[in-house]
């Protein structure tokens, strides 16, 4: 699967990727698997596969929404302050 971020996003359903290796490809919303038109902004990470339009030129297919995560945001389960808020009038 080839990765990339999204450069452009055009209100007619439409949209350009700027791969890895800083090429531009063109995709559609109705390739779209993880997420909505809608939702997508610019710079955003996305992987997908390269295909062809019914036209013959070069799309993205199969476009999915890289889930990423910073470290400071995962919850880690270790961190349990479970008596929080047991005050006993220490």
């Amino acid at each position: 699967m080839a990765k990339g971020t999204i450069k452009a996003i055009l209100d007619r359903g439409f949209g350009f990727i700027r791969t890895e290796e800083g090429t531009e490809i063109f995709f559609h919303q109705s390739e779209l698997q993880n997420v909505t038109f809608e939702a997508l902004r610019q710079g955003q990470e996305v992987e997908f596969e390269m295909g062809k339009g019914p036209d013959g030129r070069s799309r993205a297919t199969g476009v999915k929404l890289v889930e990423t995560q910073a470290a400071d945001d995962v919850i880690d389960s270790s961190d349990d302050v479970s008596d929080a808020g047991d005050d006993k009038g220490d």
